[in-house]
């Protein structure tokens, strides 16, 4: 599989999953765009990729906010020829039981998670069906599936991204632009040792229990999904050739959930 000389934006790609797409894409001979909050960091990603070879570049982008993710999307596009592929991974977490939840937590998880994917889709759009075409992929979760204690917004976020990709597969479909969700189990990033003991303080009870009993209590091996599992998904559905893999969300999670 190669993306040679495809033009590639991943959100959220100064750290974690982002960050490891981005390398890999850069690997497979893409030029990637690197979009993230922290400019510096994104800056960082773009000069790995650039020390092995390839065209990258970083872009300054809080995907909540429409204006600079259309000058962001804009600007690559217009440097590079075009967009043919989106994979809209920037995300956060935040974790409280529904009945303490801040209504202004909430809003700012859906903010991210799903304003963020429909505003990248709706900018990069445009450009791709100059390209005749594109892959736009949407960094779901497990929890795009099922439902655990605490998460009740992130929760609610991730089951949306399936509706969405499923909307864009259909609208994009006669013009070649395929829509996709990787639905990853718990990944050993910063956002998920975060979690640990604050959901260790609301369940009351110890960090290992967190990870042994909540996180990877369902997986048929015990063990963590990794960056580079991920990834591997990620450079698939990017570099696949037709609309038979569309509208789908595939899961990478150690056997955690089972379709």
């Amino acid at each position: 599989m190669n993306l040679k000389d495809k033009i590639c934006i991943v959100t959220g790609a100064a750290s974690g999953i982002g960050r490891e797409i981005a390398l890999r894409y850069a690997r497979a001979g893409a030029k990637v765009a690197i979009a993230d909050l922290n400019l510096g960091a994104a800056q960082a990603v773009a000069d790995e990729c650039i020390a092995g070879g390839a065209e990258a570049m970083a872009v300054a982008m809080d995907v909540s906010n429409e204006a600079q993710v259309r000058a962001a999307i804009d600007g690559v596009a217009l440097f590079w020829g075009g967009v043919d592929v989106l994979v809209s991974n920037a995300g956060i977490q935040i974790v409280h039981p529904i009945a303490e939840y801040p209504y202004t937590e909430w809003k700012k998880m859906l903010a991210i998670h799903l304003d963020g994917a429909f505003l990248t889709t709706q900018a990069a759009w445009p450009h791709m069906l100059k390209r005749g075409g594109g892959s736009v992929i949407y960094m779901g979760s497990v929890h795009s599936k099922e439902a655990s204690l605490l998460k009740s917004a992130y929760v609610t976020a991730k089951h949306g991204l399936i509706g969405l990709s499923k909307v864009v597969a259909k609208e994009g479909g006669p013009h070649g632009i395929r829509a996709n969700v990787i639905c990853p189990g718990f990944v050993r990033t910063p956002l998920v040792d975060k979690q640990i003991p604050e959901q260790a303080k609301a369940l009351g009870i110890s960090e290992a229990d967190v990870v042994k009993n909540v996180m990877l209590k369902e997986t048929v091996d015990g063990e963590f999904t990794t960056v580079d599992d991920v990834a591997d998904l990620a450079l698939m559905l990017a570099s696949f050739r037709s609309n038979a893999l569309t509208g789908q969300s595939v899961v990478v999670s150690h056997g955690w959930s089972m379709q």
